[in-house]
């Protein structure tokens, strides 16, 4: 179903991207677990959850029902009501899963199982809808506006007036819904990793020589898998030591392994050599290197994407994974980064750094949030190597350069509401001090009209608040009455922290 559909039943639905090595390591593991019913298992290509299975010769086993039983049982590990169906070609079998499926809970083996009699395929189509019949959207839309609603309506064509009119695509369609099928199960392969594996001529305890063997070894490698149609989708490196750990024959050599797994698939050889060499920078050895083996352990389709040298507009999808790369072997692993909010409402707590391609898990939260049309976010100092007070100066400077405030009504931060407060303010400041700064505030009642801050007096000209934030008496318990300030300098935060009695300034709203 569609996800609309899905969030419709099912309120608490997570969405996931497609991951295409992911699900090819479970067409794998399932395609295996099928081969214990029959010797033909034959995943459908583009269709990820369907296999064609060969059906003949079990009669002294049981027939084809037993057969279908162990299906069943096998497929009730990935899926709690599978389907199998019985034919005599492939698409009739497809359209039986179908039409012969019950969606019922309580379904029994019974109700999950089709079988379309022997010989029967053709006119067990002539009623199922077209769109059961494989063939490309152009022609389906062709045979939609001529009226052409179900398979048999289709096959009751002449192949001469098809073929004039559709070419050879029609034609295949057409003895398609005369069940007319080619397809067929094959005897199952099993996919050998492609691998290079190379000794070194002596023992090396630098990364030179192994960078220039892992360079040649994935040549060969994508080229092997460029000929095949695929890419890379994860690539194992594996170095043998020097540690005399396998001295004896009957000792097993130490070997230690190493997996780069690029953002997407890639078929090119610069992106995923400086993958690689950004993981061997980084690698510490604790013996020299006698062997280096490179492996392609996943693999995807590879894209059929084409780009046009005439035009400016196009760009090469894996020249971005190559900068960034690129930047990483040569600044450190940890220079490219993406900020990551935090599960908490404290400001100075409420985002961090992380590595740009580690990947966050779902997380699943019951806060509320309120988005009152803002497009604010937190951003945090980087350890950069600039000292606090350099930067504290920039901060300093760029803040008093801020152009006068918008209007009061104007962008607001999406906020995290813990607690009502009488006016909420956002805590969304970009230059985030760390830590605040102590603040002389001078206070009409309790609301703060003059701050000084760096021998700096600001005068407030609207402040908005106070937001009372509290919590974390396990930790660092705190106490905090936050105030949005307005004034011709720029907009910022200070808080009174009851639990030291005294104010700080928080940080510069942007």
């Amino acid at each position: 179903m569609r996800p609309a559909e899905a969030r419709a039943l099912c309120a608490d639905l997570v969405e996931l991207p497609w991951d295409d090595v992911a699900i090819e390591a479970a067409i794998i593991e399932a395609s295996a677990a099928f081969l214990g019913a029959s010797p033909q298992v034959t995943p459908v290509e583009g269709a990820a959850g369907l296999w064609w299975v060969g059906a003949s010769g079990f009669d002294p086993v049981g027939g084809e029902r037993a057969l279908a039983m162990e299906l069943l049982r096998v497929a009730r590990r990935w899926h709690p009501r599978p389907r199998v169906a019985i034919a005599g070609s492939c698409v009739a079998a497809r359209a039986a899963t179908w039409a012969g499926a019950s969606f019922d809970p309580q379904a029994t083996e019974r109700t999950l199982i089709n079988v379309v009699p022997a010989g029967r395929d053709a006119a067990y189509l002539a009623p199922a809808p077209l769109a059961l019949v494989p063939m490309d959207e152009e022609l389906r839309a062709a045979l939609h506006a001529l009226g052409l609603r179900t398979v048999g309506a289709l096959a009751e064509l002449t192949a001469e007036d098809v073929e004039r009119r559709w070419g050879d695509a029609g034609i295949r369609a057409w003895r398609l819904a005369r069940a007319d099928d080619l397809r067929r199960p094959v005897l199952a392969r099993i996919e050998t990793q492609p691998a290079v594996e190379v000794e070194l001529a002596s023992p090396s305890s630098t990364m030179e020589p192994i960078l220039f063997l892992v360079r040649a070894a994935l040549d060969r490698l994508v080229q092997q898998l460029v000929a095949h149609g695929r890419a890379a989708a994860s690539v194992a490196i594996t170095l043998t030591l020097d540690d005399a750990r396998g001295a004896l024959p009957s000792e097993p050599v130490h070997t230690v392994t190493r997996e780069v797994r690029p953002a997407r698939p890639l078929a090119r050889v610069a992106p995923l050599f400086e993958r690689c060499r950004a993981l061997l920078d980084r690698w510490t050895l604790s013996a020299p290197v006698c062997a280096v083996r490179v492996a392609i352990v996943a693999a995807a389709p590879l894209t059929g994407e084409q780009g046009d040298l005439l035009s400016a507009s196009w760009r090469d999808i894996g020249a971005a994974d190559a900068a960034i790369e690129r930047l990483r072997s040569e600044l450190g692993t940890d220079a490219i980064v993406r900020a990551v909010a935090q599960d908490t409402h404290r400001p100075e707590k409420a985002g961090v750094w992380r590595d740009a391609l580690e990947v966050e898990p779902v997380a699943r939260t019951r806060d509320v949030v309120r988005d009152d049309g803002g497009r604010r976010s937190l951003d945090f100092a980087r350890d950069d190597g600039v000292s606090h007070s350099e930067r504290a100066k920039r901060v300093e400077e760029s803040a008093l350069a801020l152009p006068a405030t918008r209007a009061a009504n104007g962008s607001r931060g999406l906020q995290m509401v813990r607690e009502p407060a009488p006016v909420p303010v956002t805590t969304a400041a970009h230059r985030t001090l760390e830590p605040a700064e102590p603040v002389e505030v001078e206070c009409e009642g309790e609301v703060p009209r003059v701050v000084t801050w760096r021998g700096h007096r600001i005068a407030v000209s609207r402040p908005i608040g106070p937001e009372r934030l509290s919590g974390d008496w396990w930790d660092d318990g705190y106490r905090r009455d936050y105030w949005r300030c307005e004034s011709l300098a720029g907009e910022f935060v200070v808080y009174l922290d009851r639990a030291e009695d005294g104010w700080r300034l928080q940080g510069w709203i942007d």
